[in-house]
């Protein structure tokens, strides 16, 4: 019997919805404006939000005029973001590391939503499904957190209260990942899961787009979409083909 990965679990508990709900839409707006904006992408454009969560860049991205599916791994996830879905906005359960059934002119992959697996070879699957999975002349949109800075400015424990839950948080990197543990008591129990990161710096990601057949055209360090800096950038954008 296959062991559960840690997203599997923890994506699809209420508790996860509960201590990010405070997630920054306007800097996701932001950032998917500038990155539409930058790429000149016409309104037939059909993106592929890869995993979409709840919905919330899927949402938007519709509301710009584009075409938007939405897959995620999470049935709780995309339950909830069946209720915006219409005629150009749909959402589907998929687990990243199997092939699409259709393919896309674009393909966003938002917000740190990569490096999950142990095992190097899950993380370059996702990337040639992606890459099978674009039309001629398609283009992928990576956006991951900046490996050097999360190195640099680690908050090693912190405490957060959300809707009366408090959240024992603690960090830290350790056999190449960068590992979030997370307590609470909730429901009249204690629970515990940990998020973890793989440690994937630039050099690494060019190895993997590489291998997975990409061509990168463009770097950037922020959702303003600023030349990328190693150890100052908040975060590690590519743009490939």
């Amino acid at each position: 019997m296959k062991t559960k990965d840690w997203f599997t679990d923890w994506f699809n508990t209420p508790y996860y919805h509960i201590l990010y709900k405070e997630r920054n839409d306007e800097d996701a707006q932001l950032f998917m404006r500038n990155i539409t904006s930058f790429l000149k992408l016409p309104l037939s454009t059909h993106i592929l939000d890869l995993p979409c969560g709840k919905g919330r860049h899927s949402v938007f991205l519709n509301s710009l005029g584009y075409q938007v599916t939405g897959k995620d791994l999470s049935e709780n996830s995309i339950n909830k973001a069946k209720e915006f879905k219409n005629d150009t906005l749909h959402f589907k359960v998929h687990d990243m590391r199997e092939p699409f059934d259709e393919t896309y002119d674009a393909v966003f992959n938002l917000f740190t939503s990569f490096g999950y697996f142990k095992d190097d070879k899950d993380d370059l699957s996702v990337l040639e499904n992606i890459k099978k999975g674009l039309n001629k002349d398609g283009i992928f949109v990576f956006d991951f957190l900046n490996a050097l800075k999360v190195k640099l400015n680690l908050v090693a424990e912190e405490t957060k209260i959300v809707d009366d839950i408090t959240f024992h948080i603690k960090r830290e990197i350790t056999n190449g990942f960068i590992l979030k543990h997370i307590s609470f008591f909730a429901d009249n129990q204690q629970h515990a899961y940990t998020e973890q990161v793989k440690y994937l710096d630039l050099d690494k990601m060019k190895s993997f787009f590489s291998k997975a057949g990409f061509t990168i055209t463009n770097v950037f360090g922020d959702y303003h979409l600023n030349d990328y800096n190693a150890a100052t950038s908040d975060r590690l954008i590519l743009v490939a083909k």
